[in-house]
C-alpha cells in the first residue's frame, strides 16, 4: 500500500494481525519503530493508552471485513502484560543499540583500512557513519546512553565510536548545531587513528611505559593529523580535534600546551570523554560511576567547569556499566540511563548469581541504594551480570 493510499482507521478497529503506522513522533510512544505490527492484544492496549485517535493501516486490510472479523469484546489486558511488552521493547533496544555499535566500528575501521589508499573512499566512507550517526542521535529529543560489549581487547575503531557517541550526546546537550556535532562526530571516530603509527609493543604493553615510549606515544594526535591533513579533504575543525585531543584548559596538555578558548569548543568536549574513558580503563574493575566521580574531583581546571556538569548530566548518576546494590538485596548492572537519573535499567541477579531478569527501577519502589566493585561479587554473580565486560556507550534508542 502506498503512503498517499494508506488508510486512516479509528483505535476501535484495530485487530491483531494488522500492521499499522503511529501519526507520532519517534520520542512519544513506547514502541521501537512508528510501523508495528500487531501480534496480541496486548499491543492494542498500549496503543490505545496513547495521544491518538487514529492509526495509518498499512497491511491487514481485509481484517475490517465482517466476513473475516466479527466483533469481539476486547479483553482487558493486565498492568503485568503491559510491563512485559515494555521489557521487550527495552531488549530489542539494548540488542539494537549492540548492533550499531558493532556496525560503527567495523565500517570504521574499514574506513581506516582506506586512508593511505584511497583517501577520497575513505572520506565519504567516514562521512556516512557520521551520518548514521546523527541519525541514531536525533532518533529522540532526549537521547539516553545504553550499555555495549566491544569484547575483551576494546580496538581503536570501537573506542572511536563510543567516543564519538558521548561526545555527541554532550554536544546535543549544549544545543551545538548540526555541524558542529558533525565535527566533533568525525573528530572523534578518528581522534587514535594516529595510534596505527605506534608500534603494538607500546601500545598493548600492560606495564608502566618507559620515558621514551611515552613520549612515541603521545606523538600519535600529530602522526594522525599528517595522515588526514595531506588528503585536503577534512574539515580544519575535525583536524583540529585529531591534533589537540589531548590539551587541558590549564596548559598541561600535549602537543601544543595550548590554554583555555585557544582550544574550540568541540575539541575541549572530546579530550573530556577521552579522558573520562581513559580513566575508566586506567584501573581494571573501576566502576563508570567512580571514574566520574574521579574525574569530578581530580579534574577541576583540566577542564571546563560546564563541560564536566554536562559529562555528568549525560551519563547519569549510575552510568551503563555500573555495578549497584539494589534494596531489596539483589544486585545488578546499569544497562540503559532514563529521564529519571535514580531509577535506570538494570540487569539484576541474586547475589549467588541467580534469578537474572531485566528491571525497570523507575516502575519499582525498589532503589540503588550503592555501588560495587566486580570485587565484591560473587564468581557465579559475575558471570550472570557478564562482570568484567569492557564498557562503551552507544545511543539507546527509546
Amino acid at each position: 500500500m502506498s503512503k498517499a493510499a494508506q488508510m486512516q482507521i479509528p483505535l476501535s478497529e484495530l485487530k491483531v494481525g494488522m500492521t499499522v503506522k503511529l501519526p507520532l513522533s519517534w520520542t512519544d510512544h513506547p514502541f521501537l519503530f512508528n510501523q508495528i505490527e500487531i501480534e496480541k492484544t496486548a499491543h492494542i492496549e498500549l496503543i490505545k493508552t496513547l495521544d491518538v485517535s487514529f492509526v495509518y493501516l498499512i497491511a491487514g486490510c481485509e481484517l475490517l471485513t465482517p466476513q473475516a472479523s466479527p466483533k469481539v469484546e476486547v479483553t482487558q489486558v493486565m498492568p503485568e502484560q503491559l510491563a512485559a511488552d515494555s521489557q521487550i521493547l527495552v531488549r530489542k533496544s539494548i540488542r539494537l543499540g549492540q548492533q550499531r555499535f558493532t556496525k560503527g566500528a567495523s565500517d570504521c575501521r574499514a574506513t581506516f583500512s582506506k586512508i593511505g589508499s584511497d583517501p577520497q573512499g575513505a572520506y565519504r566512507s567516514a562521512a556516512t557513519l557520521v551520518e548514521d550517526l546523527m541519525d541514531h542521535l536525533k532518533e529522540t529529543d532526549c537521547p539516553h546512553l545504553a550499555l555495549v560489549n566491544p569484547g575483551e581487547d576494546i580496538s581503536v575503531n570501537q573506542h572511536g565510536v563510543s567516543i564519538a557517541v558521548l561526545s555527541m550526546m554532550i554536544g546535543q546537550a549544549l544545543s551545538m548545531n548540526h555541524s558542529q556535532l558533525r565535527d566533533i562526530a568525525m573528530g572523534a571516530l578518528f581522534h587514535d587513528i594516529g595510534k596505527q603509527k605506534v608500534p603494538d609493543v607500546i601500545r598493548r604493553k600492560k606495564g608502566l611505559l618507559t620515558e621514551h615510549e611515552i613520549n612515541f606515544l603521545n606523538m600519535h594526535p600529530k602522526y594522525g593529523y599528517d595522515m588526514l591533513d595531506k588528503s585536503g579533504l577534512f574539515p580544519s575543525e575535525v583536524l583540529d580535534i585529531i591534533l589537540h585531543h589531548h590539551e587541558w584548559v590549564d596548559g598541561s596538555g600535549y602537543p601544543d600546551g595550548l590554554k583555555g578558548k585557544q582550544i574550540p569548543l568541540t575539541t575541549q568536549v572530546v579530550s573530556l570523554v577521552n579522558d573520562f574513558d581513559h580513566i575508566l580503563r586506567s584501573e581494571e574493575g573501576l566502576a563508570p560511576q567512580v571514574a566520574l566521580g574521579y574525574l569530578f574531583k581530580n579534574r577541576t581546571g583540566k577542564h571546563e567547569a560546564q563541560l564536566i556538569s554536562t559529562l555528568v548530566k549525560v551519563l547519569g548518576i549510575y552510568p551503563p556499566g555500573t555495578m549497584v546494590q539494589l534494596s531489596d538485596g539483589d544486585i545488578a548492572k546499569v544497562m540503559l540511563t532514563t529521564s529519571q537519573v535514580q531509577k535506570p535499567v538494570v540487569w539484576s541477579c541474586s547475589i549467588d548469581g541467580q534469578k537474572a531478569r531485566l528491571r525497570f527501577l523507575a516502575e519499582e519502589p525498589h532503589e540503588i541504594i550503592g555501588v560495587l566493585k566486580v570485587d565484591e561479587l560473587s564468581t557465579s554473580a559475575v558471570k550472570t551480570l557478564d562482570g568484567n565486560a569492557t564498557v562503551s556507550f552507544y545511543f539507546s534508542s527509546l
